[in-house]
């Protein structure tokens, strides 16, 4: 039986169970400003990369109701983006642009 080819997608998913990596990976999608659709594809990439069970227990989230705000039509509240945060070893920063 043939092995299957790891896609981008499973390496990507390696590569963030790393948090310096994983946080580095956030910033760098934050800092491209293409907000919020990216950036909640780059949360669930790495929540996916933390395992969902596992987060939602760390945020006292239910799984279905994370994997929903982490979807393509999740617009998560505040609250429940800083417990997916602080759950991955992480915060949310505020910087000004940089003038033009």
């Amino acid at each position: 039986m043939a092995r299957k080819q790891p896609t981008y997608h499973d390496d990507l998913l390696e590569r963030l169970k790393d948090p310096e990596y994983a946080g580095e990976y956030l910033e760098a999608v934050l800092a491209e400003g293409d907000m919020p659709d990216v950036f909640l594809l780059a949360l669930r990439n790495v929540a996916e990369a933390r395992g969902m069970a596992r987060l939602a227990r760390e945020t006292k989230l239910n799984r279905e109701n994370l994997q929903a705000l982490l979807s393509e039509r999740g617009n998560p509240v505040l609250s429940s983006l800083y417990a997916i945060l602080d759950a991955l070893g992480m915060k949310l920063s505020i910087s000004r642009k940089q003038a033009a």
